[in-house]
């Protein structure tokens, strides 16, 4: 065989109409004249042009060609395309991790001399992003209390340029009421980024609820199955080309073809996925709520989680994670741990595998014991991102450990 194919018409889809899980699998598809069913992988740096001509208009931008793949590459497309139609966004830019695209989306819309409100219920890197970094290039950040949307009145009481927020929060799973906020930030003239990250588009779309930027760390649950790194910026054109662009490009926090290739094949069965870690976790926050030794379970679709009815209200489920408090604190939390004989110890999460990390030892750490303090995370918390295992075995494996 040649290779070549026979000259055929085939109708175009209304990519418009197509469900999420359609585009969860078919979205952003780019083929080449073989015909592949499965996404190809372009590994190459560069891209070689018919002529000078093509190169300079190339770089002139009146021609639509890869010239480096730093800049773009067709694998690199595919997944960006895919995942922006899943969010429900206009165009989306991939980067190397979470915490890149986190930290580029905010440098994007902030200069020195402006200011950004965030929850103070964020990962520890965002939080250092927030509270040391930005202020180091004269970009003043202030952390309030997300659930509090008085605290969030008072603070975009005055001309704020960003607010970030994560929601479900890393690791209490608080909920912030992204309509209410992002009305507050949008007449403060603030631009919101929200990381998705914890309920996925396939759980929750903050476009719809009014955000303006969606982070994503794609290692988490896009992956699922702890492979490889990736993050993704979505949102408007006019954000996404016009102001992110030209700092991706020219600073290079590339996500390599190969990781944006595992994070296509990701999508194609993270809605599938989600299903089975949501069943899953409220399985086993159930199991935890009814043992002796644990002092509080949080997970967001049951009643007694604070913000149960907004949770729900935001999102199609409660997700995968589940935190709770041993009443033990410290001690109890490291035997527990060490007991487990299914669920691994990793300071990852929305793997197929389930993970379980103390945070105050761990993510969290560098935040202070004042900061966790105020976060609610005591020396017995305890996270669980809730694998695809049967959830009978998970529950085992836990009550073994908790009683030792």
């Amino acid at each position: 065989m040649d290779g070549s194919t026979p000259n055929r018409t085939k109708r175009t889809a209304d990519t418009s109409k197509w469900r999420p899980q359609t585009r969860a699998v078919r979205g952003g598809q780019i083929r080449t004249n073989f015909e592949e069913t499965s996404e190809a992988l372009f590994l190459t740096s560069g891209y070689a042009y018919s002529s000078a001509e093509q190169a300079e208009a190339t770089f002139k931008g009146e021609v639509d060609h890869y010239q480096y793949s730093r800049f773009g590459n067709p694998t690199v497309t595919m997944f960006e395309n895919r995942l922006a139609a899943l969010e429900g966004a206009e165009a989306c830019r991939a980067t190397s991790t979470g915490m890149s695209a986190v930290f580029f989306a905010l440098l994007a819309l902030l200069k020195a001399g402006d200011r950004i409100v965030a929850a103070r219920q964020l990962f520890g890197s965002c939080h250092y992003i927030v509270a040391d970094l930005l202020p180091k290039y004269g970009i003043q950040g202030e952390l309030v209390d997300g659930g509090d949307l008085n605290a969030w009145e008072k603070a975009l009481s005055k001309p704020t340029q960003a607010v970030l927020f994560e929601s479900p929060s890393n690791p209490m799973l608080d909920i912030v009421d992204i309509k209410a906020v992002c009305d507050l930030a949008h007449k403060a003239g603030a631009k919101v980024v929200l990381d998705n990250a914890f309920a996925t588009p396939i759980l929750q779309r903050p476009l719809e609820w009014g955000a303006d930027v969606v982070v994503h760390s794609a290692t988490k649950y896009i992956d699922g199955q702890g492979r490889t790194l990736g993050g993704a910026v979505l949102g408007s054109k006019d954000f996404i080309i016009d102001k992110l662009q030209p700092i991706i490009r020219n600073t290079g926090p590339s996500l390599s073809p190969f990781n944006a290739w595992v994070l296509v094949k990701g999508l194609e069965t993270l809605g599938l996925r989600i299903d089975r870690h949501c069943a899953n976790a409220a399985r086993v926050a159930d199991a935890l709520a009814a043992h002796p030794a644990i002092a509080r379970v949080l997970y967001p679709a049951r009643a007694d989680h604070p913000k149960h009815k907004l949770a729900m209200a935001q999102m199609s489920g409660g997700g995968g994670v589940v935190t709770f408090d041993l009443k033990g604190g410290k001690r109890a939390a490291f035997d527990t741990l060490n007991r487990l004989q299914i669920v691994d110890i990793s300071n990852n999460l929305g793997d197929a595998k389930s993970l379980v990390t103390h945070p105050a030892t761990t993510t969290h750490m560098r935040i202070g014991a004042e900061e966790r303090a105020r976060l609610g995370i005591t020396d017995g918390t305890v996270r669980l991102s809730v694998g695809l295992e049967d959830a009978d075995d998970l529950i085992a494996d836990l009550l073994q450990a908790l009683e030792g």
